[in-house]
């Protein structure tokens, strides 16, 4: 018992995230982030992957990978441009 309570005030608290400041251009980052809201705001609310298809259809440039597809949209839900929504059925999350 003794040994617990000194494990869980040892412990540190979960630091939180910072902020996603992105590297690239804002030229680049505006184009990025249209193109993404645009695809978003036509075909509905989808999930990550289905907006990665999506993207790679249109071709942007901008985006070399899913993941820094992930840190854009990060980035756009800190500015409050799209907002993550999870209707608890099922594994997946969808950006509306």
């Amino acid at each position: 018992m003794f040994g617990s309570m000194i494990r869980y005030f040892s412990t540190k608290p979960k630091s939180k995230m910072k902020p996603v400041e992105l590297k690239t251009s804002p030229e680049q980052t505006q184009t990025t982030t249209r193109v993404i809201f645009d695809i978003l705001k036509e075909h509905g609310p989808l999930t990550v992957g289905d907006t990665w298809e999506r993207v790679k259809e249109v071709g942007l440039r901008g985006l070399t990978s899913k993941r820094h597809m992930k840190i854009v949209m990060r980035w756009m839900r800190g500015r409050q441009k799209i907002r993550l929504i999870c209707n608890h059925v099922g594994p997946h999350k969808q950006f509306l």
